[in-house]
């Protein structure tokens, strides 16, 4: 960025340089040139003005009007010949000028030509003489101005300079900003090395409000994002771990006491059946796992428009012998029309759960109220239990991994902490909202949100 920076800038100090070079050079010739034209114009006048024109006359009138301020002055006739020449050393008096500019003027027209070399200025300027409207001859004007050049030439000079300056002024700032720029830009990347190799703590010191500081910001936000969810995928893993440990050391321990021991058969049969609760609990606990995987993912199945009524009757039908088992009695209030955009497995895994632990964490004898009603465009769908509630403190952390407000009572139930997890999951991945309320002693009320999607629109 500094090279192009600086290139393009030595491009335009170059063109500004000849620009002004140029304008300057072409400013004095312009002003010469008035000035020449003018005098060929004075001596044209009085040449005219004389009743006959001859060399000894045209040598009068001249030197009568003093000093021009030219090098050289011819004066011709019609015919393009020297009548006067003010170069005595090397006159052309009787001689043909065949000059370009003589033969311009001899067809009516004031020339001028200026050419600047060596630090002089070489003008030429010529103009007809006429005399109601008859052509006499011309007027040949040559001027060195060694005075003009070096003008010119100190303009030039001074162009230079200042452009030169100038450049090096853009080299050294670009330097310095190209320096600035890479220093900032390499501390991000060593940051970047850095938490490549798992140093998540890590933060970018970022001071300013340029791009620089706001691309810091962000990686720093970006940092604690990816720090929150390795400590999550951590504790994920210690969780997991520690609840899959468990049942294994209750098979293993189950199994070495059948080996180990002599038994009677109804014994034996007790410890069959406690190592296969076990196995089911580790099975229920994977499947849960690969769902809550399947939810991270985002990977959504083919949506398609859903009765949730339909979908809740199900799930009622399929848990009503553990609410016969439970000892609660199921309350339900289901409006027939909130069709919604989801996938089938996923939604009645989302209301199973619900309806689920809304009977496994009931009060003996108790109620669960399910209701689902529509507003303009939501669905609602409210699960109340009236079991014992969520200790207000444990409310914030009933959604994470492998939560449970009662342990000892979660594992009688076969309860993982991964339920209310999954339920999120997959609502968010549906565009939905979960919210839950509870009291202690009174119940709790889970309320799901959906945003209704009618037949008639686009899938």
């Amino acid at each position: 960025m500094a090279l192009i920076y600086v290139t393009v800038s030595m491009f335009v100090m170059l063109f500004l340089n000849i620009y002004i070079s140029n304008s300057s050079q072409n400013m004095i010739s312009k002003n010469k040139e008035a000035t020449m034209i003018e005098r060929c114009h004075l001596i044209a006048t009085e040449i005219q003005a004389l009743p006959v024109i001859t060399p000894d006359n045209v040598t009068n009138t001249v030197q009568k009007m003093g000093t021009l301020r030219v090098t050289r002055l011819i004066i011709t006739d019609s015919n393009g010949m020297a009548i006067y020449d003010s170069l005595h050393s090397a006159s052309a008096v009787d001689c043909n000028i065949l000059l370009p500019e003589v033969v311009q003027a001899l067809n009516g027209y004031d020339v001028f030509i200026s050419d600047y070399q060596d630090g002089k200025m070489f003008s030429r300027a010529a103009s007809p003489i006429m005399s109601y409207g008859s052509l006499l001859g011309c007027v040949y004007l040559t001027e060195y101005d060694a005075t003009q050049g070096a003008l010119i030439a100190s303009i030039q000079k001074n162009v230079l300079t200042i452009t030169m300056l100038l450049e090096l002024a853009v080299i050294l700032f670009s330097l310095l900003l190209s320096r600035a720029f890479t220093k900032r830009v390499n501390h991000l990347i060593y940051s970047m090395n850095t938490i490549r190799e798992g140093e998540y703590s890590h933060r970018v010191e970022v001071k300013g409000n340029n791009e620089i500081a706001i691309l810091g910001q962000e990686f720093n936000e970006l940092l604690t994002r990816l720090q929150a969810m390795e400590d999550t995928r951590k504790q994920f893993v210690s969780n997991a771990s520690h609840e899959l440990k468990t049942p294994l050391a209750s098979i293993k321990l189950l199994s070495d006491s059948i080996l180990q021991n002599e038994m009677d058969m109804d014994t034996v049969r007790e410890f069959v059946e406690d190592i296969g609760n076990e196995a089911d609990r580790l099975n229920r606990m994977s499947q849960k796992l690969l769902s809550l995987s399947k939810a991270d993912a985002n990977l959504i199945e083919s949506s398609q428009i859903i009765e949730m009524a339909s979908t809740a009757h199900r799930a009622i039908r399929m848990l009503s012998p553990l609410a016969e088992i439970q000892n609660v009695k199921i309350q339900t209030r289901l409006t027939d029309t909130c069709p919604v955009l989801a996938s089938e497995d996923d939604l009645y895994q989302i209301i199973f759960n619900l309806i689920e632990n809304g009977i496994k964490y009931n009060k003996p004898g108790g109620n669960l109220y399910i209701i689902l009603e529509r507003t303009e465009d939501t669905a609602i769908l409210t699960v109340r239990d009236e079991g014992n509630g969520i200790p207000e403190e444990s409310l914030p952390y009933i959604f994470d991994r492998f939560y449970r407000v009662d342990k000892a009572r979660s594992r009688s139930t076969g309860g993982s902490g991964l339920g209310l997890s999954i339920v999120k999951e997959l609502v968010r991945k549906h565009k939905g909202d979960i919210a839950v309320e509870s009291t202690v002693g009174a119940g709790t009320v889970f309320t799901l949100h959906f945003p209704v999607h009618n037949k008639e629109d686009e899938i």
